[in-house]
């Protein structure tokens, strides 16, 4: 498994600052958050963004996140599928291999499921032309797609192979997921591994602002790395921490504590 950390636990600073920051504190792969890097190409060429990730020995192997795509109509699907389709070049203009797709907040009804396996399937077909992976990200707040059997069952349904799944803990936990869902990720559906912790705050009432290092809260994690090395899961493990208080601290320090805690979290 890759030890990576993505950098939303770093939000306010930028993207160059989050590369050699990281570096800095021993992290050698970063998760992209796709605004920043958008941002910093704003006033940076690409070739020298790809010497910066080079010098500071830094792969990018997953991008977070595209959302809007799999349930908009009209001229917001229009304008999302162009942005992906911006960002899938980005993605294989730095090597990413993976970009996280969000699902969208609807009405969870039989017409709308539907709608997503469509969509899905015709990503999946745009992204494999950049060479690139998509993996669902189910989030347990959503009115579709809220667990990781539903969207296990999505990706599937799609029919595309460079479609499969993020697993992210704290949706993991948040929703109606079920530990026995577990059983149904394998090395062919399983994209991407996001980790985070959280302490003393009840289910109903867990926000992305409660989250902290893993090992660090009360969420029963032996189960899903158990997984993760029954199916020899061999891809990225990504701290991803929106913790106010973590985004105080300075990229390198977020890097190594971040770091720290994956690579505890995938020694076991």
């Amino acid at each position: 498994m890759i030890a990576c950390v993505s950098q939303v636990c770093s939000l306010p600073s930028s993207f160059a600052d989050d590369v050699t920051g990281y570096a800095g504190g021993g992290c050698r792969a970063i998760e992209v958050w796709l605004t920043k890097l958008e941002q910093h190409l704003e006033t940076t060429p690409a070739d020298d963004t790809r010497k910066l990730l080079a010098d500071n020995g830094v792969t990018v192997p997953t991008a977070a996140y595209h959302g809007g795509l799999l349930l908009s109509v009209g001229d917001a699907r229009t304008a999302a599928l162009d942005h992906f389709k911006r960002r899938l070049d980005l993605c294989q203009t730095f090597g990413i291999q993976t970009l996280l797709l969000a699902a969208d907040h609807s009405r969870p009804d039989a017409a709308n499921f539907g709608r997503v396996v469509a969509s899905l399937a015709e990503a999946g077909r745009w992204a494999a032309g950049f060479g690139v992976r998509l993996a669902l990200e189910f989030r347990g707040i959503n009115s579709v797609c809220t667990s990781l059997d539903t969207a296990v069952a999505l990706t599937t349904e799609c029919g595309e192979p460079n479609v499969g799944v993020c697993l992210d803990v704290f949706h993991y936990h948040q929703g109606p997921s079920k530990a026995e869902d577990l059983n149904l990720l394998t090395p062919a559906n399983l994209f991407h591994v996001q980790v985070c912790d959280v302490a003393g705050v009840p289910r109903e009432l867990m926000t992305d602002s409660d989250r902290v290092l893993p090992g660090e809260g009360d969420f029963h994690l032996t189960a899903v790395i158990d997984r993760l090395r029954a199916i020899g899961y061999a891809g990225a493990v990504s701290a991803e921490v929106m913790n106010p208080v973590l985004w105080k601290a300075k990229a390198a320090q977020v890097g190594e504590l971040a770091l720290a805690s994956v690579q505890r979290f995938v020694s076991g």
